[in-house]
């Protein structure tokens, strides 16, 4: 494992870090950066960053004896090597020399490429996925704990509920969170509803919500809000039937016998979230939720072909579907 490599100080030559989890992911690529050379090392520290690389030039480098130190450390990020056909590096992975250590952080990987092969071979693949709900609250409680704060139970579900269990946008709000309540000890439910960002997901929800309880006014205002924070509606469109889509999904499984945890995971639903996305579910039969995917999938090609605008093909679905 990482934490170990970095523990027993036995480095491979070559990481792959990988997931969905981008806070993790960068939190662990500076640890490592940090065990193999000082910190303000820039003579043997080089880092390439997008589309476009050349290989060569990181070959060469990679050639390059470290100066007056032990390890050169090469950072290439988001590169696409690992994704698209690199056989330049995925040939050359093998042959990196002791005194070099390459370490690739992507966010998109092809398992069945090369390059990911190569590094699972001669390096350590490393995959960052999104933690679990009891996870993200030990986390939070010991983030809290540290700064001398507490919260209730019901606080830290409205606050997983308003920042969603991305761990890079939990640490951004939790900052905001303990500037605002300085000098108190105890953080309320009305601190978090006052100073969290609602995510853009969490108001398609509520606007989902509208919908299926034939709350018309209230699902047209709530996409008008959505417009007026500048959001897309092509990506509200998509938004909208990635959730329909998750609401079949439980419908689906729900008579399986999964255990909560699993049937979040297998719908794509923040475990923390499940009940309300269950009890949205009671609202609608399976024939009704495959039309309603149906039909976002339907607005999304008239959108792509140009004929309908983007706005009225969203505002149209919101009426159909919340018709009273």
């Amino acid at each position: 494992m990482l934490s170990e490599d970095i523990k027993n100080r036995r480095f491979k030559r070559v990481y792959l870090l990988m997931g969905e989890e981008i806070y993790l992911r960068n939190q662990y690529k500076k640890k490592l950066r940090e065990a193999l050379i000082d910190p303000e090392d820039t003579m043997n520290a080089a880092t390439f960053e997008g589309k476009g690389i050349d290989p060569k030039a990181v070959i060469d480098l990679a050639e390059t004896m470290p100066f007056l130190a032990p390890c050169r450390v090469i950072e290439l990020q988001d590169s696409g090597f690992a994704q698209n056909a690199c056989p330049e590096l995925a040939d050359y992975i093998p042959d990196i020399p002791e005194s070099t250590c390459l370490i690739l952080t992507e966010s998109d990987v092809d398992r069945r490429g090369r390059v990911y092969k190569a590094v699972k071979k001669y390096g350590r693949v490393v995959e960052f996925k999104r933690q679990d709900q009891r996870t993200l609250v030990r986390w939070v409680l010991g983030t809290l704990k540290q700064e001398g704060r507490s919260i209730t139970e019901e606080t830290m579900r409205v606050f997983l509920g308003r920042t969603g269990a991305d761990m890079e946008n939990i640490d951004r709000e939790l900052e905001k969170l303990l500037c605002y309540t300085a000098g108190r000890g105890v953080i309320t439910t009305e601190d978090v509803e006052n100073i969290c960002t609602e995510q853009t997901e969490n108001r398609i929800f509520d606007m989902i919500q509208a919908v299926t309880e034939r709350d018309q006014k209230r699902a047209l205002r709530l996409y008008a809000d959505l417009l007026a924070m500048k959001e897309p509606p092509v990506k509200i469109l998509i938004l909208i039937g990635r959730q329909f889509n998750q609401l079949l999904l439980l419908k689906e499984l729900s008579g399986q016998g999964l255990e909560k945890g699993e049937l979040a995971k297998a719908a794509g639903v923040p475990p923390f979230a499940l009940g309300k996305y269950m009890a949205q579910c009671r609202y609608y039969t399976k024939e009704q939720l495959r039309r309603a995917v149906e039909d976002c999938v339907e607005a999304e090609e008239r959108v792509k072909t140009g004929r309908m605008g983007d706005q009225l093909s969203v505002e149209l679905l919101i009426m159909s579907y919340s018709a009273g």
